[in-house]
């Protein structure tokens, strides 16, 4: 089962997130979504539960609960959604003045 958590603070890493959701249940995984540019925590983070019965009780137990002076929210993923592509730059129209059209 996939659970995401938020409202985590930016010092908090993976392996204290693994150690806290054990508790609960085999943890599978642990991703902490960081910017991709500065590499900085997003403040998320995604946690595979090896079963079910797991992820309830970790959902149960730590959802609005302290972490690292921040109340954590816990709950079942939910699908990403399907973004549209975004255009390449540069292809916003308007011919960036490379017009043969004299004024």
């Amino acid at each position: 089962m996939k659970l995401y958590v938020g409202n985590l603070s930016f010092k908090a890493q993976e392996s204290e997130l693994s150690s806290l959701f054990s508790a609960h249940g085999e943890v599978a995984s642990v991703t902490i979504i960081k910017d991709r540019y500065t590499g900085r925590s997003k403040g998320f983070a995604f946690i595979e539960m090896a079963n079910e019965e797991g992820g309830r009780s970790a959902i149960t137990a730590l959802h609005d609960q302290d972490f690292q002076t921040r109340k954590l929210i816990v709950n079942e993923a939910r699908p990403r959604e399907e973004r549209p592509e975004r255009p390449e730059r540069g292809n916003y129209g308007g011919g960036g003045g490379h017009s043969d059209n004299k004024w």
